[in-house]
């Protein structure tokens, strides 16, 4: 089977779902996107990380978790957003304390660098803040209310991003 199909040549692209398309312009295909692009900025992450590494695990966890978003986006049958669980967003509430309890409390703005690994941390996050925005976009542009949970989610992930990048800027610094 060759990659390229051409079918996207006249400007569209498929959805998820066996016989709908859409512009490549539409809301939707920003929104999935922004999703695909974060996903690979924390790849970058994670390849400067240590193997089985404990933040490396997670970053990869989120990366399947947001496949998962980016299918739910790409999919046109509004639905109740089954990609996501408040579970899913309490679990990151819970890294984010985790990693927050052993970083100095801010007493200034800082500025997003720190070493490769909290630079591209900092990327991830700002990345990750342009998803949620193109998401609600699409949340408003449709009048959907099946995205609440993935805004949700994506919110709490740049807060998660934000704490894992002082922690490794302080840890860089050091080294």
């Amino acid at each position: 089977m060759k990659i390229y199909t051409k079918t996207g040549d006249d400007g569209t692209t498929s959805l998820y779902h066996p016989s709908m398309r859409c512009t490549k312009a539409d809301p939707r295909m920003d929104a999935v996107g922004a999703v695909d692009e974060f996903n690979s900025t924390l790849g970058v992450a994670i390849s400067h990380l240590a193997e089985g590494s404990k933040t490396a695990d997670q970053l990869e966890y989120i990366q399947r978790k947001l496949f998962k978003v980016g299918t739910n986006l790409a999919t046109p049958e509004q639905r109740e957003d089954t990609t996501l669980k408040i579970e899913d967003v309490l679990e990151i509430e819970a890294w984010i304390d985790e990693v927050e309890a052993t970083l100095t409390p801010l007493t200034r703005f800082i500025l997003p660098s720190g070493g490769i690994v909290a630079s591209q941390l900092h990327l991830s996050r700002s990345v990750c803040r342009r998803a949620e925005r193109e998401v609600d976009k699409l949340k408003l542009e449709y009048l959907l209310n099946d995205f609440d949970m993935s805004i949700k989610y994506l919110n709490r992930l740049s807060d998660y991003l934000f704490v894992l990048a002082r922690k490794f800027s302080e840890k860089e610094v050091l080294v």
